[in-house]
């Protein structure tokens, strides 16, 4: 597939050397008004961030997320499948995201696992692309479809609910908050959920629904898998994680407690993946909202 690189590519080694570097230099104390990094770093981090001419040949794909079945609600696969594996191409395409594959397998037919994996030559300018391993902790919630997706009547009445809601909370503490997200407290707080996800509504943000069917059959897609630029959101936090409740225990450094995988996908939107519901044969859908 053909890669459209804004700025030259780097290495992935580059990009762990850069996260590794900021890593240290956060956590470390500082002076007021002392630079982040010193003279010898930063010109370092600059080598790291120069990049190299774009390779020819193909690129190795990079590991984004590996879900079971069984520790899924809802989520089905073809016959025979217990496991989900999505990888993607770790550069910007025709759509300004990553390239990504399905693969559906057996958990029981996996052989020996591999000790040193093909890794990508060209991963993307800032390493936007370039996951970070971390733990899942799954947590089942209830959302519903964003207000673009509702009749205007019915989106219209949420948002007054919504108005409502924050000048009964204004007149019980008998102060006036310009903080609270009033009007589309609907569409924050109980509409979409943010963050990485299986299933669920789209987040609509940029752009207004539009009818999205599977080019081999032309059956509508349902949504199969969300990556986002973070978790949390929500005009009052009412989506932050379970285990983010607690504060960190200690200094994080760059790896923020709301991004472990430090995914961006554009300016800090969200990619959904898209499958068709009548053959996990056809191609899949790859959208940014």
């Amino acid at each position: 597939m053909e890669h459209h690189n804004g700025k030259p590519p780097v290495s992935l080694d580059d990009v762990r050397q850069r996260r590794a570097l900021l890593e240290a230099a956060w956590l470390r104390p500082r002076e007021p008004r002392e630079h982040l990094l010193t003279p010898d770093e930063r010109a370092y981090f600059a080598k790291l961030q120069a990049g190299h001419p774009a390779h020819t040949e193909p690129n190795a794909l990079l590991p984004v997320a590996q879900l079971y079945l069984r520790d899924v609600p809802g989520l089905g696969g073809p016959k025979g499948a217990d496991l989900l594996q999505v990888l993607w191409c770790p550069l910007d395409h025709h759509n300004g995201l990553p390239a990504a594959r399905l693969v559906w397998r057996n958990a029981a037919s996996i052989g020996k696992l591999l000790s040193d994996p093909p890794e990508p030559v060209d991963v993307e300018h800032y390493g936007n692309y370039v996951p970070e391993p971390c733990v899942l902790h799954p947590e089942v919630v209830t959302e519903y479809p964003a207000p673009h997706e509702l009749p205007k009547e019915l989106a219209d009445r949420l948002y007054d609910w919504g108005e409502e809601q924050e000048q009964e909370q204004e007149q019980e503490q008998e102060q006036d908050s310009e903080e609270g997200p009033g009007g589309t407290y609907y569409q924050y707080d109980l509409s979409v959920a943010p963050g990485w996800k299986v299933g669920g509504w789209g987040p609509w943000s940029f752009c207004d629904p539009w009818p999205m069917h599977c080019e081999t059959c032309n059956a509508p897609y349902k949504p199969l898998f969300t990556i986002d630029s973070g978790e949390g959101g929500g005009g009052s936090g009412s989506w932050t994680p379970l285990k983010d409740l607690e504060k960190p225990s200690g200094p994080t450094g760059l790896r923020s407690p709301a991004d472990p995988p430090m995914v961006k996908i554009g300016r800090g939107y969200s990619m959904q993946i898209y499958v068709c519901p009548t053959s996990f044969d056809h191609p899949h859908l790859e959208v940014m909202q």
